[in-house]
């Protein structure tokens, strides 16, 4: 992400992200290496290491910088425990001490590697949804020919209805909006067809909702078509986001292992490779994910960035520098704006509307029933 893209209201707001220094497969070294590196590079902002104060010094090698707090935490919870129940036995985890700093007022944002499922859990039951939202949608950016492209839900509701789907739309348009800078993004549905009509009911549906939409709806689109940047935003539900994200990882990993091999193979190899070198750098360059941070939980009172399991030292840093930038675009207030009654995120039938005459209904804690960790 080209952080300078960022849309912010005060750029000089220093901002507190709070760490989940356990969460992750190389939990704590390469977490906490990774979010020190961004503390040294960033002193006017604050980050706030969750976990055991113990194993965070011991990784630290040495004394903190000043813009680096501790805040303890009494256990993890695994990549193989079942979201809700751990939440319910594990109070003291370190994400949840986490999301409940940004619940207090004592961090703006939150980035945990750890468990997908028990973050976005411990986000919704902890932080809430903003009124308004039914559901929130976890997205990312792919990777394609014209560059980052905003892509939700890939994990957060598997059973969406075509009315969630307007709302990711909405969702998607802000943050492509306000922190990957493009101005008055394009959205479109993820579909089998291109024409108006392919697609089960919950795409029709929702396809007439977004025709009806201030968004700039261009329509369906094909999963042939979205390494070519179809639009700068495409929503589908997330089953289908889920198994389309990892595909792309899976693929982009098969062809450079591809490269790899072919270059091994003497006596042509080697030399091929000395002669394609810079493009091939070029190219990998670009397929750097390492360098989009992470998933953002739209839709929750908070700014709350998933990253992957595996990152890193380097791809935690990039991830601390956008949960700061996003905290400073101030993402959940603009949703929330957008889907005030009468916004332009709001159904026209939905509770609190005053086309509907009704009272906003209160907001349902129960936690995504996605996980796709």
């Amino acid at each position: 992400m080209d952080l300078a893209s960022v849309r912010v209201d005060d750029a000089s707001r220093p901002v507190r992200v709070a760490v989940d220094a356990m969460g992750g497969d190389h939990a704590p070294l390469e977490v906490v290496v990774g979010a020190l590196t961004f503390a040294r590079q960033s002193p006017a902002d604050q980050v706030i290491l969750v976990g055991d104060e113990g194993a965070i010094h011991a990784c630290a090698d040495g004394p903190l910088p000043s813009n680096v707090v501790i805040e303890r935490s009494g256990s993890v919870i695994g990549m193989d425990e079942a979201p809700a129940v751990a939440l319910r036995t594990k109070k003291d985890a370190s994400i949840v001490v986490a999301m409940d700093l940004v619940k207090r007022g004592r961090a703006d944002a939150v980035l945990t590697a750890g468990h997908t499922g028990a973050g976005m859990a411990a986000a919704v039951l902890r932080l809430g949804r903003l009124p308004g939202v039914d559901r929130p949608a976890l997205a990312v950016q792919l990777i394609t020919s014209k560059g980052p492209m905003v892509f939700l839900d890939i994990g957060a509701n598997p059973d969406s209805t075509p009315e969630n789907l307007f709302q990711y739309a909405h969702m998607g348009s802000l943050f492509a909006e306000r922190v990957a800078g493009v101005a008055s993004p394009t959205v479109a549905l993820l579909s089998l067809g291109e024409e108006k009509g392919k697609g089960d009911a919950r795409v029709q549906r929702a396809t007439e909702l977004l025709d009806a939409s201030t968004l700039r709806f261009i329509g369906n689109v094909e999963g042939k078509d979205l390494v070519h940047h179809p639009a700068d935003v495409v929503v589908c539900d997330a089953m289908l986001g889920n198994v389309t994200m990892k595909f792309f990882e899976g693929l982009s990993s098969f062809i450079f292992d591809l490269f790899r091999a072919e270059f091994r193979k003497a006596p042509r190899g080697p030399l091929a490779y000395a002669l394609l070198k810079p493009g091939i750098e070029r190219i990998r360059a670009t397929f750097d994910y390492e360098k989009l941070g992470g998933s953002p939980l739209l839709g929750v009172r908070g700014t709350v960035l998933i990253t992957h399991g595996r990152s890193k030292r380097r791809f935690i840093a990039y991830g601390v520098a956008v949960a700061a930038a996003a905290a400073r675009a101030r993402i959940p207030e603009h949703i929330a704006e957008a889907f005030a009654p009468g916004g332009p995120g709001r159904l026209p039938d939905a509770p609190g509307d005053p086309a509907a005459g009704g009272d906003q209904a209160p907001a349902d804690e129960r936690a995504p029933a996605g996980d796709p960790a």
